[in-house]
Formats: structure tokens, sequence, C-alpha cells
């Protein structure tokens, strides 16, 4: 299979998004020189594949080649229509899920955050930009290939890979580092900010006990403790300040 052509075409799976069937579109334009190949253009098998692949699917758009190569896959080896229709039911909300908690809540976080992080260490902006964009793109591409090889490469058993990968491990440890890098953006904002005041060692000491408790106490608490402890930070922010 020439696949390089499928993977391009993926790139762009948004760019029909809508909402009666979000990524379908997409979905069957990435699919479609491969489906053209392994059903003749002219056939009604053709036809049946491109309206199949056009129907409602939703995942996350840098996961969603792995269900892609999967498909391709599967229709190359001539698997029932209804089979292929179940397969992609069953992945996208998987894909949709931990493509979120992988990207939106790990990844992106944590590249943005690193970033600002290098611009309040003063480097200048022209450093800065390249760095995020650099390091964002060149992950969610690594991701995008690595979805899509997988796919092709498992087909139906990609959700046993999806376990060995250790994504949703990868996941939790992104999201960590994101919170982590919160707090020493914040704790740099609070001394540039503040620290020009006399009273600097306050709000170093403040700053040191606010991330101490929210490492210990940030993936724990609920609601009502959490309400708690931002009002507990405005009480320490009004001392520091009187002080």
């Amino acid at each position: 299979m020439s696949t390089l052509g499928t993977f391009v075409r993926s790139l762009t799976i948004q760019g029909s998004w809508n909402y009666r069937t979000m990524l379908g579109g997409g979905f069957a334009f990435s699919l479609l020189p491969e489906l053209e190949r392994i059903h003749g253009r002219d056939s009604s098998a053709f036809s049946s594949a491109v309206q199949r692949h056009s129907e409602l699917f939703n995942a996350h758009p840098y996961l969603a080649g792995l269900a892609m190569g999967a498909v391709l896959r599967l229709e190359s080896e001539g698997e029932a229509p209804e089979l292929v229709r179940r397969f992609k039911m069953a992945v996208r909300g998987p894909l949709g899920g931990l493509g979120d908690a992988l990207v939106w809540a790990g990844w992106l976080p944590a590249t943005l955050l690193g970033a600002l992080l290098l611009w309040l260490l003063g480097a200048p902006w022209w450093v800065v930009i390249p760095v995020f964009l650099v390091l964002y793109n060149g992950g969610h591409l690594l991701l995008r290939v690595w979805a899509f090889r997988t796919g092709l490469r498992e087909g139906r058993e990609v959700g046993r890979n999806l376990q060995l990968a250790g994504l949703k491990r990868g996941a939790e440890r992104l999201a960590l580092l994101a919170v982590l890098l919160i707090g020493v953006v914040a704790g740099l904002l609070l001394f540039n900010g503040l620290g020009a005041l006399a009273s600097s060692w306050r709000w170093s000491t403040l700053g040191v006990a606010g991330f101490a408790a929210g490492l210990h106490l940030g993936q724990e608490a609920r609601r009502p403790a959490a309400y708690g402890f931002s009002l507990l930070l405005l009480l320490l922010f009004i001392v520091g300040t009187v002080l």
C-alpha cells in the first residue's frame, strides 16, 4: 500500500469538521485514494466505502490516524463493511478521551508553560516563540506518525497496542508536569511583580508554602476543599500586603 498520501491527507482531517459528521468527511477524504485503489473507482463497493467512511466519526484529530491506519488495513484485507463500521464505533470514544488527556491537558499546556518560563527567565521573544512552535508541533507530528503506523500495522488488534504504548500513563505524567510548571511560572510572576517590595521575603515564604500545599493537596482537592484553600490564599495575600 502507498500510504504516504493518506497520511498527508490526514493532517487536514478537521478541514470539513461539522456538527453532523464531525471528522467523518475528513476521514473519508484521507482514505479516498486508497479506497479507489482497493475497490476501483467505478464500482459500487467504492461508492459504498466512501459513504460509509463519511458517516459520523469523532476522535482526537492527532490520534484519529490510529483508526485510519487500522481501517485501511481492514479494507485492504477485504473485511466485511459491518465489521469495519463496528470497529470505528468501538475505538472513537477511547481515542477521543485519551487524546484530550494527552494533548489538550498535557502536551499543549506543558510546552506553552515551558515557553513562558523561558520568557520569564529572560529569553527574547524571537527565541521563545520558535521553541514553543518546534516543541509542540514536533510532538504532535510524531504522535500522528506513530498513531498511523501503529494502526496500519496492528489492524483490529490496535486496542491491545494502545495498552502497551502506555499513553494513559504518559498523559498523567504530562499533566503533572504542566501543574508543576504552573507553580514555577506563578512563583516567578509573583517574585518579579511583588518581589521589588521591601517585604519580598514574605512573598517568597508564601510562594513556597503555596507550592508545597498545591503539590500535596492539588490532586485530592474537591470543590469545598478547593474553595477553602483559595480563600486561605486570598487571606495570606492580604496579610502579606498589609505587612
